[in-house]
């Protein structure tokens, strides 16, 4: 599709348009609800304040992965430099992602969505699946398998920098730089950084709840965001984002624990990749009142997707 066939250029100027303050809002906000989360914990120490805790860091995690994506495109942030110091040391190092490395994987999936030659097919092309399947790669999440597979990929050299949504992908080839990885001595920096925060202004032992949300929570998250994006989709290998991508309602809840930062909408993001993400429900609208969906199946939720692509034949909701 032609994005001009439906906007007109000052409108696309006006999406397009970047702004340090709203790039700084959404970086502050997400520090603030994991600072939240720690609260909650810290104040109200027990079983069901540390399991919401432990939700809420595993969705921020997620979130600052988003931003981590939002800075690659140098999106987030009108000046370029604010792009490369917050995409890495106040966002992708918390998770052990270095912005760069990401951003080169990531933008070779913008350019090969829609065909064989997507590196991120391995990751949503065999969908649906049964139920039982479903549930292994569920429990391999939460058991932290998922987890201990990118952790021994990073330790050893790997370059798995989850270009998108390959963070359940399998380990690249054996060829692998074997020299010391900066993105680990860095990101040992910041968690180091947010264990000292935690010891002088609550306990450290705050941290495990970090710690058990990346082992846990973070991996069944990416797992949901990235099979609503492109599983199960009318047309994996057509060229058309409407065809190849999708965009997900989502309510007050998922967007808390699964779809922060305007994730959702990963179609106007794929037909346009240089809005930022605060702009990004605006494209939507726009798009779809002016009949640039009408033969678009959209998600109708991230719970109803899943139930979709478990299914032997899948259903849609078109919005």
């Amino acid at each position: 599709m032609k994005v001009q066939d439906y906007l007109s250029k000052d409108e696309i100027r006006q999406l397009t348009t970047k702004s340090d303050l709203r790039g700084a809002w959404m970086v502050m906000a997400n520090w603030l609800l994991i600072a939240g989360a720690f609260a909650l914990a810290y104040r109200w120490p027990n079983p069901l304040t540390l399991v919401i805790a432990i939700l809420i860091l595993g969705g921020r995690q997620l979130g600052l992965s988003i931003l981590v994506h939002e800075c690659g495109h140098r999106s987030l942030f009108a000046t370029r430099r604010l792009n490369e110091i917050c995409g890495n040391w106040l966002a992708g190092y918390a998770v052990f992602l270095d912005m760069d490395k990401y951003a080169k994987g990531h933008l070779v999936h913008h350019r090969t969505a829609g065909t064989r030659d997507d590196p991120d097919l391995p990751n949503y092309r065999d969908y649906p699946v049964d139920k039982s399947s479903f549930y292994r790669k569920v429990w391999r999440d939460l058991s932290g398998q998922t987890a201990m597979k990118l952790i021994a990929s990073l330790s050893q050299g790997g370059q798995d920098q989850r270009s998108h949504s390959s963070e359940h992908g399998k380990a690249h080839d054996s060829e692998r730089n074997r020299k010391p990885n900066p993105v680990i001595r860095n990101s040992l920096i910041v968690n180091g950084v947010m264990l000292m925060l935690l010891a002088v202004f609550a306990h450290p032992a705050l941290y495990l709840l970090w710690v058990v949300a990346y082992l846990t929570v973070y991996m069944l998250v990416l797992r949901i965001r990235q099979i609503a994006e492109h599983a199960d989709v009318p047309d994996l290998y057509d060229l058309d984002p409407r065809k190849n991508t999708r965009t997900t309602y989502t309510n007050p809840l998922t967007r808390l624990l699964i779809a922060p930062n305007f994730v959702n909408y990963h179609l106007e993001h794929h037909i346009l990749a240089s809005v930022p993400a605060y702009h990004l429900k605006r494209l939507h609208h726009l798009l779809k009142q002016r009949g640039a969906y009408e033969d678009t199946p959209l998600g109708d939720g991230y719970w109803q997707i899943i139930r979709q692509v478990t299914r032997s034949e899948p259903q849609t909701t078109t919005g």
